[in-house]
């Protein structure tokens, strides 16, 4: 795996489990206070989207990234 494809991944590994933390806490009815501000449970919801989107494409961009490496080189066509 090339070194490329490796960031990707672990990008892609990152934001699937912040995306997890973000079910837990709409799971768990935690509350998230920003100075003296709450955060709702629907921007969780927003995020867990927005995650797992940014996690599935990255992951398919390791994955396109790794097959353009693997594969065969061009052949020559015959003179």
């Amino acid at each position: 795996m090339n070194s490329p494809a490796l960031g990707l991944r672990v990008a892609s590994v990152i934001f699937g489990l912040v995306g997890l933390v973000h079910v837990l806490r709409i799971v768990a009815h935690t509350t998230v206070l920003v100075g003296n501000f709450p955060i709702g449970r629907r921007w969780s919801a927003v995020a867990v989207v927005v995650l797992a989107v940014l996690s599935i494409w990255l992951w398919r961009l390791a994955c396109t990234a790794c097959q353009s490496k693997n594969a065969a080189p061009p052949v020559a066509p015959a003179a």
